[in-house]
């Protein structure tokens, strides 16, 4: 059972953060609308919210995901990738501190962004990607090994339009995972039901369990609907401006 997520708002300079992808400039009055309707899915879903201040030294710091990997024993704060992301984290820190009593780091030369993280029950998948090096993955399977937990390295770095794992895996418990089509095929998810992402839709594939409920990006009423016919009760958010920004709807907290 998810108790808490760790939010911080997007700052005035959002716009001023690191992209991939050429959807124009983020409106910054409608990214905020957005990320307070997130904010209030999270409580619908009975999460006590811990709320950050924006931080304009870093314009990408709303994605606090990224800052660390959170599991039910520990929590791995995150290198990343990005070099002018990485002093998100002690914002991040100070806050995971209070929660868990086991808190690790990677370390240079690794690099490790939480958005190629994907939790599966007691089984981790570990993107490498533009982000997340070999060096930050495999110290992270270290750390999980310790604790009991198993994990896989995904290679994603074929692939150029997705950002990070979770911009195109998902894992929505009873050994379902969603997947966009790119990724369908790897062994490493052969023993899982997939729920595959139709083509031109891949953006829906970062959706996030949160306990009874799955958070959706709202403008794609097939995906919905699939998951509606196997039993998940769905909660449909614009998404828009963070779309704008390389960002989905597991980027935007840490959940514990």
């Amino acid at each position: 059972m998810i108790q808490r997520a760790i939010v911080r708002s997007p700052g005035p300079n959002f716009a001023n953060g690191l992209t991939t992808v050429d959807l124009g400039p983020p409106d910054y009055d409608l990214a905020l609308h957005q990320h307070e309707a997130y904010c209030s899915a999270l409580l619908s879903c009975g999460l006590e919210l811990i709320r950050l201040e924006p931080d304009e030294r870093y314009p990408d710091s709303t994605f606090v995901e990224d800052t660390a990997v959170l599991t039910n024993r520990f929590a791995v704060l995150a290198n990343p990738g990005a070099p002018a992301r990485r002093g998100e984290v002690a914002g991040v820190a100070g806050v995971l501190t209070e929660f868990f009593s086991e808190c690790h780091s990677v370390s240079s030369p690794g690099t490790l962004d939480g958005g190629d993280i994907c939790e599966a029950g007691s089984h981790f998948f570990i993107g490498i990607s533009r982000r997340t090096n070999e060096t930050g993955a495999r110290q992270l399977a270290e750390y999980l090994d310790i604790f009991g937990y198993t994990s896989s390295l995904i290679d994603i770095r074929r692939l150029t339009d997705i950002l990070h794992l979770k911009s195109g895996i998902a894992y929505l418990g009873d050994n379902r995972l969603v997947t966009i089509n790119a990724l369908a095929e790897l062994n490493s998810f052969r023993d899982y039901e997939l729920v595959r992402i139709n083509p031109g839709d891949e953006y829906a594939a970062n959706c996030v369990r949160v306990n009874d409920r799955v958070l959706i990006a709202k403008g794609y009423a097939a995906f919905e609907e699939r998951l509606n016919k196997v039993g998940y009760d769905t909660i449909a958010l614009e998404m828009s401006e963070f779309q704008k920004m390389d960002g989905g709807l597991s980027c935007l907290s840490l959940r514990f």
